[in-house]
């Protein structure tokens, strides 16, 4: 997604950095991999801050890695099903919880006072150097700089409250315009626009069961409908039909290098849980929708996108595919994890793709493994086995 130009800063020392850090550890050898141990740390001391950390979820809490060599840092215990996300900064992740988001300072591996507490709390969307939170539970979304999570406290917030609550999703754009979905808890129905004084703009209701967000090049948010993807572009709301009556896109993947927006792509309204092969590609510029069969399925944790706009698919096959968006063609396959198949419960593990800058980390929660990749020479670069079988998977999105 865009960020502000003090983001492309840390963004621009963040790649450098990185790319240092993979030749480097490229040439321990590909294959390199350990059993995970916690660091150890002097009795009364503050932990040392972890190097370009990630977070990952177990039953029963988080483990602390270091991004370069997967060391694990600190397990943090934390009962329930918890969720990760990158909070936007170089230091910080959101965990969704039980009583809300909470703020993790992931390098100093430690709980902020910073929470945004309410019911079900769902979507986390950065972009432009903002960081949303949509509460789905009360229809609330708080917005806030993720600078200002640097002091430990609870950063100052815009807040819009929906009309009704609803599992949603909202993105506030550099001109100060919030889109956020609207919904009830049984319908949801396409999305409203409000400007910076909290004015409405644009509405469109032609989004059935909305989900999902992404912004691509220019900064066009697609929004995932049942059948298609609605567009905001320039003002304007602009609905790209689907080639198939039936047609849900809920989950889709951005990058502001790249006009087009990767789509997942279900036509099956009655399946229990579908395990589609096709993926959608949505061109923003022409707002027409290419499909294109990978021959495996996926699941809505295999989507990423690349440092230059590769549009990335982990299959069940186990394979990452790098694909190419304007053509579709499948341009590099790297063998990450072994077959593995979606489990019927979304809550449920299973491998999970997440990426920053040119790295790409895989989770293999069968083998209690997780494996970083080289994105442009597809080698791996190295591997960690865990205590427990991993859940869900993010980190920072800068060089700590």
């Amino acid at each position: 997604m865009n960020r502000s130009t003090r983001a492309s800063t840390l963004m621009g020392t963040a790649l450098a950095l990185t790319a240092s850090m993979a030749l480097t550890a490229c040439g321990s050898g590909d294959d390199a991999s350990s059993e995970a141990e916690p660091k150890k740390q002097t009795k009364g001391s503050e932990a040392a801050a972890v190097e370009n950390p990630l977070v990952v979820s177990y039953d029963g809490g988080l483990y602390v890695l270091d991004g370069e060599t997967l060391k694990l840092a600190k397990t943090v215990e934390l009962p329930g099903f918890n969720r990760v996300n990158p909070a936007g900064d170089e230091d910080h992740v959101i965990v969704s919880t039980d009583t809300g988001f909470r703020v993790f300072d992931a390098a100093q591996q430690t709980f902020t006072e910073a929470e945004f507490k309410g019911a079900k709390p769902g979507h986390v969307v950065r972009h432009g150097g903002r960081t949303a939170l949509f509460t789905d539970g009360t229809g609330e979304v708080n917005v806030f700089d993720p600078a200002d999570l640097a002091d430990g406290k609870q950063p100052e917030s815009r807040t819009h409250t929906s009309a009704e609550h609803h599992h949603g999703v909202a993105i506030e754009l550099t001109d100060g315009s919030l889109v956020s979905t609207l919904g009830t808890e049984e319908k949801r129905t396409g999305a409203l626009v409000l400007d910076k004084d909290d004015k409405e703009i644009a509405r469109a209701e032609n989004c059935p069961g909305v989900h999902g967000e992404a912004a691509a090049e220019g900064e066009v948010v697609g929004l995932g409908c049942e059948d298609g993807v609605l567009l905001y572009k320039n003002g304007r709301f602009t609905k790209v039909d689907a080639p198939d009556d039936y047609a849900r896109t809920g989950n889709q993947a951005g990058s502001d290098a790249s006009p087009i927006l990767l789509g997942d792509y279900k036509t099956d309204p009655d399946a229990e849980l579908e395990r589609p092969t096709r993926i959608s590609l949505i061109d923003t510029r022409t707002a027409k929708m290419k499909l294109v069969d990978l021959g495996t399925s996926y699941s809505f944790r295999s989507l990423a996108r690349g440092p230059q706009g590769e549009a990335l698919v982990l299959g069940t096959n186990g394979v990452l595919h790098v694909i190419d968006p304007e053509t579709g063609k499948v341009e590099k396959k790297i063998e990450a994890v072994g077959d593995w198949t979606e489990p019927l419960d979304w809550q449920q593990p299973r491998p999970t793709l997440f990426v920053r800058d040119d790295t790409a980390y895989v989770s293999e929660p069968g083998k209690r493994q997780l494996h970083a990749f080289d994105l442009e020479s597809g080698k791996k670069i190295t591997s960690v086995t865990l205590p427990e079988a991993t859940n869900e998977l993010s980190g920072t999105i800068a060089g700590h």
